[in-house]
């Protein structure tokens, strides 16, 4: 895991939240792509640190978090996030109970049983004598059942337990919960600061790719990682356009909806003479019809809460995309009418 030696817009928000969050609930706001669990467990590192101010990365409570070993500290996060950061060891696909490889898909939830297990866990003794840390990544990740078993210990925690809730989007999470919590955003690095870095992890095409990923620069290193490249992101458009879909079929559906997602955003940014934030402007083409864009927009959304649902990818990428192609070929002219 990256810390703030590898990621330097992290250094200032580790200081600040180090010393300066006094309340025992923290919302951390930001960016996946910016380093936002990145940023929960170095605060988290610092607050179980035992050579403060920390963390100092050569105590023994600095090297139990570093391997994740930490008795005092307890990561919930969602099974399929284990498999994706080979967290503790997982490796992708599980494994059953006989040893061989599960075909059981790892699930995208924060399940109320490990909930329920790490509020018994933070009412036991600490032991190593700093604190107990909760870090829940991404907090979002709980169903409603979980919330609610966790909003107890925000109301009425055990002497000494921090809890770190790590979210893109707070308002995801039950109004109960935010209200109990402090707030902390986590803002990307600037432009030449992001441009700057991802220059020195030899990114070719930084600037387009930053731009794909909507300024956050550990996404922009994701999609190079992928394959991608600028001309292929800004040709996106066009080649959807002319009913070429291949490369956005074979992503996963989360990433497909997302970058859809992303396109509709900046045609509808066009469409009132806004600037585009993921595309190139002159890799858009002009879609005036206001009424039709938003239909899109709204079906994408439906389509983004069942992302999970067994469904068969290509269906409802075909379906999405068939929507999408006449608004891409019809001349702006014709839909001023909307």
């Amino acid at each position: 895991m990256r810390t703030e030696k590898d990621l330097p817009w992290l250094a200032e928000p580790l200081r600040q939240l180090r010393d300066g969050q006094r309340g025992h609930a923290l919302i951390l706001q930001g960016g996946i792509g910016a380093g936002l669990l990145e940023l929960a467990l170095r605060l988290a590192q610092a607050w179980l640190c035992e050579q403060p101010p920390g963390p100092c990365d050569q105590c023994a409570g600095c090297h139990l978090a570093l391997a994740h070993t930490h008795p005092d500290l307890k990561v919930l996060m969602p099974e399929a996030w284990q498999q994706r950061l080979e967290w503790l060891g997982e490796e992708e696909g599980g494994a059953a109970e006989d040893g061989s490889k599960s075909k059981k898909k790892p699930s995208r939830e924060i399940k109320v049983e490990a909930v329920r297990q790490a509020i018994d866990w933070s009412h036991t003794s600490n032991a190593r004598g700093q604190a107990k840390v909760l870090v829940l990544f991404p907090a979002d990740a709980m169903n409603a059942v979980a919330a609610n078993a966790l909003l107890k210990t925000l109301e009425e925690p055990a002497p000494g337990t921090k809890v770190l809730l790590a979210v893109e989007d707070p308002e995801h999470l039950l109004p109960t919960l935010r209200s109990r919590c402090q707030r902390a955003r986590l803002s990307p690095p600037d432009e030449a600061g992001a441009l700057a870095w991802l220059g020195q992890q030899g990114l070719a095409q930084p600037q387009a790719l930053l731009r794909a990923a909507g300024g956050q620069p550990l996404g922009a290193l994701e999609l190079a990682s992928q394959g991608m490249s600028g001309e292929a992101w800004a040709g996106l458009p066009r080649q959807l356009a002319q009913g070429d879909w291949e490369m956005l079929v074979s992503w996963p559906l989360p990433q497909a909806l997302h970058t859809l997602q992303c396109l509709c955003h900046d045609l509808m940014a066009r469409s009132c003479g806004g600037t585009p934030r993921y595309f190139p402007t002159e890799a858009l083409p002009a879609v005036a019809d206001w009424a039709a864009l938003s239909a899109w927009s709204l079906e994408l959304q439906r389509v983004r809460r069942h992302e999970d649902h067994p469904w068969q990818a290509g269906l409802v990428l075909e379906s999405l995309l068939g929507q999408l192609q006449p608004l891409l070929r019809r001349r702006a002219s014709r839909a001023g009418a909307a």
